[in-house]
């Protein structure tokens, strides 16, 4: 039976304001984090260009939206990445294959254009939270 959980973490960036949305909820045993990206809280885009540090920055930061929703990477069952050159890939892969390690969940990647220029990566995750 779901544990009766839920909670919404917020952030700071204009776009959640003006689109009245949150970084990650949580609703029972479900976690959904929206598509997170490498720009700093100073607002800075994060190693500009490089994909393999921008995707290990941008799963450190989902990995501590997941730990708000009391879940955890281990409990991530998607992925989907949005790459601004999929010739960059690579890059990509590597580093979620760091992060995921035993996990294997579902991975999709496409190619987009991003709001921010110099960003190379978004990710959004789904997870169900595993009792422990």
């Amino acid at each position: 039976m779901a544990e009766d959980v839920s909670n919404t973490v917020h952030g700071t960036g204009r776009f959640e304001r003006l689109g009245s949305y949150a970084r990650a909820r949580r609703v029972g045993d479900l976690v959904f984090v929206a598509g997170t990206t490498a720009v700093e809280p100073s607002g800075r885009v994060h190693a500009p260009g490089d994909v393999y540090e921008q995707t290990r920055y941008v799963l450190t930061r989902i990995d501590e939206l997941l730990h708000e929703c009391g879940s955890t990477l281990a409990d991530v069952v998607r992925t989907m990445a949005y790459l601004t050159d999929m010739a960059s890939a690579d890059g990509f892969v590597r580093a979620h294959g760091e992060a995921f390690v035993g996990i294997e969940p579902v991975c999709t990647a496409v190619g987009a254009q991003l709001a921010t220029p110099g960003l190379t990566v978004e990710i959004e995750v789904q997870a169900i939270v595993q009792r422990r």
